[in-house]
Formats: C-alpha cells, sequence, structure tokens
C-alpha cells in the first residue's frame, strides 16, 4: 500500500462550550445539593468510611454499578470498539466476566470479617501493623493507577467540548484541574454516603443516557444490527493510525478479531495477559471493595452483586451498539474519532452529536462528566479511608487514635490525593481509557487477590506469605508497566520520544499476578510459622461463613448470623 498524506486535523470541537458547560453545571449543582443534605448525618467513621452501613442491597448494586461503569466503560469501551471493532468489545467480556469472581469468591466473606477496608480483613488472623502498613501501600498504587484512567477520560471530554486542541496543553490541563477540584468537594463534605449517592444518580442517568442513544442507533437502522455492522465495514475502508505514515486496511476486520490483538504471537500473547488482569482484577479493586461494608451484612453483599451484575451486563451490551454505531454514523467515520481531541475516546461525544445536535452532546457530555466525578470521588475516599485507617489510626496511632482524628486525617489525605490525581491525569490525557483501566485492573490482581484468596481459604497462610504477596505483586506489576511500550517506546505511549520499553507487553498481568500467587505461597511455606495462626483462622472461617460477629449497620458486632 501506498504512504498516505497525513490528513488536516479534525475540528478540534464540537457543539456549544457554553451549553455543554451549562449541562455540566446544572448536574453539579444538584449532586452537591444532595452531596450536602447527606453530609449533615456524617458523624462518627461508620458515617464517612461506609455510610453507616444504611444502604439496602439493590442500591448499593446501582452504586456499585456507577463505580464501576466508569469512564472506561461509557468513552473507553465505546471508542475501542469504534477503532477497533471486535477486539475493542473484549474489553467488555472481561469486565462483566470478573463480577463472577467476585461473586464467588469475596463478596460475602469480605463483608462478614471487614469493617472498613482490605486492611481488616488481613489483619484479623495476622500481625496488624505490616499487613495494615502493606493493604494501604496496595491500596493507595492501585487507585493511582485507576484515577489516572478517570483524569485521563476528564481531559478528553474536557477538550472535545470546550473545542481545546491537542495541540494546546495548557488549557487541557486547566480544565483537568477543575474537574479535579469538584471531585474534592464531594469527598471532603460527603463522605461515603454523599459519594454512594452521586453514584446512584451518575447510574442511573448513564444507563438511561447509553439506552436512548442505543435505541437511536437501532431505529436509524430498522433496529437491524446487521445493517448497522455492515455500514460501520463499508464507511472504513482504511485508516490512518496515530504516528503512522501508511494506512492501513479496515473493512471488514472491525468484525473479526485480530485487528488489534491479532496480528503476531506477541500480541496474542499481550491479549491474554489483558483478559487475564480484566477477569481476575475486579475482585481485588479497593474501591469496589469497599462498597461492601456499606450494607448492614453479607446477605445484602451478595444482593449488591448480583444487582450490579445485571445493570453492568446491559450496559456493556449497550456499548457494542455504540461502539459500532460511532464508526458508522459519525462523518469521516473511524478516522474522524481518531483524529478527534480526545482520540478514541470521543466516539460517544461524537456520536451524540451527530444524532441530536449541541443539545444531545451537552446531555451526553454531562453523563460522562457524572461518570467521571462520581468515580473519582468513589476511589479517593477509598484511598484516603485506607491511610486513614490503616496506617494512621493502626500503624501510626495503634489503634489509639480518636474517630474524629481518623477521619480528618482522611479527610487531608483526600485533598493530596486528588491533586495527584489532577497530575497523573494531565500525564496521560491522550490514552485510551479502558487500556489504562487494565493496568489498574493488573495492578489489583497482583497486589490484592492473591493475599485476599489466600487469607480466606488458606488456613496455613501466614504475614510472611501476606507480605511477599502484596509487596512482590505490587512492585513486579509496577516494574513491568513501567517498562513497557505502555509507557515508552511507541507513538502512543505516555512519555513521548523516550524508549526504555524492555518489557514486551503493553498489560503485566501474564506475569505479575502467577508470581504474586507464587511469592505468597514462598514466603508461608518457608517463613516463620503465625503464632495462633490456625486457631485465628478457624475462628475467621466461622465468621466468613455465617457472619457471627460481623458488624451490624450501628458499628456493633452482631450476635448471629444474618
Amino acid at each position: 500500500m501506498q504512504p498516505v498524506p497525513v490528513p488536516a486535523p479534525a475540528p478540534a470541537g464540537v457543539g456549544s462550550p457554553f451549553l455543554n458547560i451549562a449541562v455540566f453545571g446544572v448536574f453539579v449543582l444538584v449532586t452537591l445539593v444532595v452531596v450536602f443534605r447527606v453530609s449533615r448525618n456524617n458523624k462518627t467513621a461508620s458515617d464517612y468510611y461506609a455510610a453507616g452501613r444504611g444502604f439496602t442491597g439493590p442500591q448499593n448494586g446501582v452504586a456499585i454499578a456507577g463505580d464501576y461503569l466508569s469512564a472506561a466503560s461509557f468513552l473507553g469501551i465505546a471508542g475501542a470498539i469504534a477503532v477497533n471493532g471486535y477486539d475493542g468489545f473484549l474489553y467488555s467480556v472481561g469486565f462483566l466476566v470478573a463480577w463472577l469472581v467476585a461473586l464467588l469468591l469475596v463478596a460475602e466473606l469480605l463483608r462478614n470479617t471487614g469493617k472498613f477496608t482490605m486492611g481488616d480483613v488481613l489483619a484479623f488472623r495476622m500481625r496488624r501493623r505490616p499487613v495494615r502498613a502493606a493493604a494501604a501501600t496496595s491500596t493507595l498504587v492501585v487507585s493511582f493507577f485507576y484515577l489516572l484512567a478517570q483524569m485521563a477520560g476528564a481531559g478528553a471530554l474536557v477538550a472535545l467540548l470546550l473545542q481545546i486542541p491537542n495541540d494546546d496543553p495548557i488549557g487541557q490541563s486547566v480544565a483537568i484541574a477543575a474537574v479535579g477540584l469538584v471531585m474534592i468537594v464531594y469527598v471532603l463534605v460527603g463522605g461515603m454516603k454523599g459519594t454512594t449517592w452521586v453514584q446512584i444518580i451518575k447510574a442511573v442517568l448513564l444507563l438511561v443516557g447509553a439506552g436512548v442513544l442505543t435505541t437511536w442507533v437501532l431505529g436509524y437502522f430498522g433496529f437491524n444490527l446487521s445493517a448497522l455492522l455492515e455500514r460501520a465495514v463499508q464507511r472504513n475502508p482504511e485508516v490512518l493510525r496515530p504516528g503512522a505514515t501508511e494506512a492501513v486496511a479496515l473493512g471488514e476486520r472491525l468484525l473479526v478479531p485480530g485487528l488489534q490483538y491479532g496480528e503476531d504471537t506477541l500480541s496474542k500473547v499481550d491479549f491474554l495477559s489483558l483478559g487475564l488482569a480484566l477477569v481476575l482484577g475486579t475482585a481485588g479493586l479497593p474501591h469496589i471493595l469497599m462498597r461492601f461494608y456499606t450494607v448492614p451484612n453479607a446477605r445484602e453483599a451478595r444482593r449488591s452483586v448480583v444487582w450490579a451484575i445485571w445493570l453492568i451486563g446491559v450496559f456493556y451490551l449497550f456499548t457494542l451498539v455504540l461502539g459500532y454505531g460511532a464508526a458508522a454514523l459519525v462523518p469521516g467515520g473511524v478516522q474522524r474519532i481518531i483524529d478527534a481531541p480526545g482520540g478514541s475516546n470521543s466516539a460517544v461525544p461524537l456520536l451524540a452529536h451527530q444524532l441530536g445536535g449541541e443539545l444531545m452532546l451537552g446531555l451526553i457530555a454531562a453523563v460522562a462528566f457524572a461518570t467521571i466525578l462520581a468515580v473519582v470521588a468513589g476511589l479517593t475516599i477509598t484511598a484516603s479511608a485506607s491511610f486513614a485507617h490503616d496506617v494512621y489510626a493502626n500503624v501510626l496511632r495503634r489503634g489509639a487514635a480518636s474517630p474524629d482524628s481518623e477521619v480528618q486525617v482522611a479527610r487531608t489525605t483526600a485533598l493530596v490525593v486528588g491533586i495527584v490525581a489532577v497530575a497523573a491525569g494531565i500525564l496521560a490525557r491522550n490514552q485510551n481509557v479502558a487500556f489504562l483501566v487494565g493496568l489498574a485492573f493488573a495492578v489489583a490482581a497482583s497486589a490484592n487477590l492473591p493475599t485476599l484468596v489466600y487469607s480466606l481459604f488458606w488456613k496455613r497462610f501466614t504475614t510472611t506469605g501476606a507480605l511477599w504477596s502484596i509487596y512482590g505483586g505490587l512492585i513486579s506489576c509496577v516494574a513491568l508497566i513501567v517498562l513497557s511500550p505502555a509507557v515508552s517506546g511507541q507513538p502512543t505511549s505516555m512519555i513521548k520520544g523516550a524508549d526504555f520499553d524492555v518489557f514486551p507487553l503493553a498489560n503485566p498481568g501474564l506475569v505479575s499476578i502467577p508470581l504474586s500467587f507464587l511469592l505468597g505461597a514462598a514466603g508461608t511455606l518457608f517463613g516463620p510459622a503465625e503464632p495462633g495462626g490456625r486457631r485465628r483462622a478457624a475462628m475467621m472461617e466461622v465468621r466468613a461463613l455465617t457472619g457471627a460477629g460481623a458488624e451490624r449497620p450501628d458499628g456493633r458486632p452482631a450476635r448471629r448470623a444474618h
């Protein structure tokens, strides 16, 4: 194929910036009113961290869906499907299947054995200070990677809606900082209760907005999915990828495997690594795990997951239609999406503008902003709670910290985390959001999941095994990410012009996850035995399976299982 000239840059944005911001402003005002109203009942640490354990299973299920259906789902997956077709939909499959792991392995058991954080579960049967410090470290790192993805989505959306071109990093950075500021207010004022209600509102808006767009797209083609796919194929015979000098054929390749992960053996292995991270990562995500403590008992935690699975499954079917709909209906097709500010993340906003003009774009933009703000708020409160509860209260103060001082430290930590999130979002503002979330899942699956599984199911598991598993999985995963093509060596890497990608896989899950399991087993088998470990393991098993001794909504131990 002959080289083709690089096309002129696509218009920086679509729609009216004033209308886009006005609609978003209305959402922010409404949710801030809700946050301020519910925050008046925040009186204890349980209120701030776990919303007083007062949410029902269905309510928490909707909130979990709101937490989980992040910018990666709404912007990233739909964009990945638009640009990479079948291979992009594999993100949806991995994200959904992961909930079966969470339902079967951790949801009910975690709710029975913990109080606020993952560190509570590990400290039940091991030396408290070292495992809490390790759990807090892991939580902060996983939250950082997930925040990276959400703030990248914020940058992509703001750039498109305010018509800020890709070559204006200052303008995009200011917009990302504004999003971060609103998120910090949610967390500082509302705590978990306010954040949960924002999640619920956002989940309803997201499902309704995506449902309306999906129905509109299908109606355009007479509710014939085959006609939609055929139009997507016909409209996109070829595309010029970022940094490339030659166009590559698309067409029917949008409908079959291999466009992104099938060109050679390395890309197939990379997909296997990504799939492993997606399927196992959910059960180790700290902001999802913390949601199980907002319900009064294990039964409601289980109901939460069932509700979440249904809502998330329906939404991911929507993304299939939205992705191919964008490829079929956006003027210029896939090439226009790639060249727009935010790259593939702009697929859904461009589709909304094409279907319903500026008003529809403004509404969908508000939903997307709500998605980002709510998820970032949930991540921030999780990271701050882990530091305040595990490190400050139980490691530094040895359990002697007052609840008021603990909450104050959590709020200060939330401010710091928010600042870090803004800086990270500026660094990764043009990356595909779904891909970045895949990295967060790899870190969660490497550092958290092996330790949780061993702690819940292996009576011999020790503190040494937990520390080896957490730190080994965390260090190996982060190191491999830094040395991967995701960070340097490629036109789409985070650090332009650098080249130290000595690790060939973009997602390290295939290496770091098994390594973490092996390190946990090795540390247990070759390290010192846990004094009284088997007795505490037996106590933990009874509590995990029956709920006896688990926290009631008022924070006191339950007398019997629920």
